[in-house]
């Protein structure tokens, strides 16, 4: 289902508004721009989902096919020798 188109429009505190019509042309909805602009930018389209899909497969394909991890072995140190204190007179 397509999303309904919105006229703008302002108010007598000349703050800009979103207006739906129906078929008949009488409005449905009238929302702030400030408010449907902020429930707009919530949202997350279709295709934003399906791209973050595609590229989560994508990532756990790369690493399969590179077969598993390397265990990382720590480094070890070689005894240090002890330091030479000064003496005290």
């Amino acid at each position: 289902m397509a999303a309904k188109k919105r006229t703008t429009h302002r108010s007598r505190s000349n703050s800009k508004l979103y207006a739906e019509r129906s078929r008949k042309g009488e409005f449905e909805d009238i929302q702030t721009y400030k408010r449907a602009h902020g429930q707009d930018v919530k949202r997350v389209s279709k295709a934003e989902t399906a791209a973050k899909r595609k590229a989560a497969a994508k990532k756990k394909s790369a690493a399969k096919k590179k077969g598993p991890a390397k265990k990382k072995t720590r480094a070890v140190r070689k005894a240090a020798a002890p330091r030479k204190s000064a003496k005290k007179k």
